[in-house]
């Protein structure tokens, strides 16, 4: 499959589960730390909306802290109408940036993971196809700076239950595939989606 196709799929889906949400949703906690909801929509349209120049800025009174620095700006972003925001999402869909680090994958990654890390805490089902699920999973045992530690995977046996995909040796794990993408990306909440006695070890780590 193309990462940038799906990439633009996941990007229009994500504008479509945003221009859905009632207030209150949109101020529900998300699963990042940092952010609502309505300040992923702001994260996520920021390579479009933020401009480098003011990144710059950013990243100086951040004294070098890139979260610090991500953070502020997805919240101003998030301010902006969500209609707007949508507007941008789909308007770039197609676009395609340098991502330091994490190359395409981490773009098309980053729509899978935050488009759950929304709807999780809301209790809704939208998700991306299991099809892309399995390009993150082959992507994020390998080791992903920033995201996914190499050691977070290391000596256990990752099983999907959904689809014929699985990765390593050791201690298993099993469980759906978004919840196995979500646990290593460090997404804990989605370790109670998961089975098998490599799961302590897991918890452990996201944990540590």
């Amino acid at each position: 499959m193309d990462v940038h196709s799906r990439t633009a799929a996941n990007r229009r889906m994500l504008a479509d589960f945003f221009d859905a949400r009632t207030p209150d949703e949109l101020a529900t906690h998300s699963l990042c730390d940092a952010w609502s909801v309505r300040e992923v929509l702001g994260h996520l349209v920021m390579p479009f909306a933020g401009g480098a120049r003011r990144f710059v800025r950013e990243l100086v009174r951040a004294r070098g802290s890139l979260d610090r620095a991500s953070t502020r700006i997805a919240a101003d972003l998030a301010t902006r109408p969500v209609a707007e925001l949508t507007a941008v999402l789909r308007d770039h869909a197609d676009t395609t940036f340098r991502a330091p680090g994490v190359g395409p994958m981490g773009q098309m990654a980053d729509g899978c993971l935050h488009l759950r890390d929304c709807a999780r805490p809301l209790g809704l089902p939208d998700d991306v196809p299991l099809a892309d699920w399995r390009m993150v999973l082959d992507w994020l045992p390998t080791g992903v700076p920033g995201l996914a530690p190499k050691r977070r995977s290391a000596g256990l046996s990752l099983r999907a239950t959904d689809q014929d995909w699985s990765w390593g040796s050791g201690e298993e794990v099993t469980g759906s595939s978004e919840a196995l993408a979500m646990a290593l990306a460090g997404r804990a909440t989605a370790l109670e989606d998961l089975e098998g006695p490599g799961v302590g070890t897991l918890r452990t780590r996201l944990t540590r």
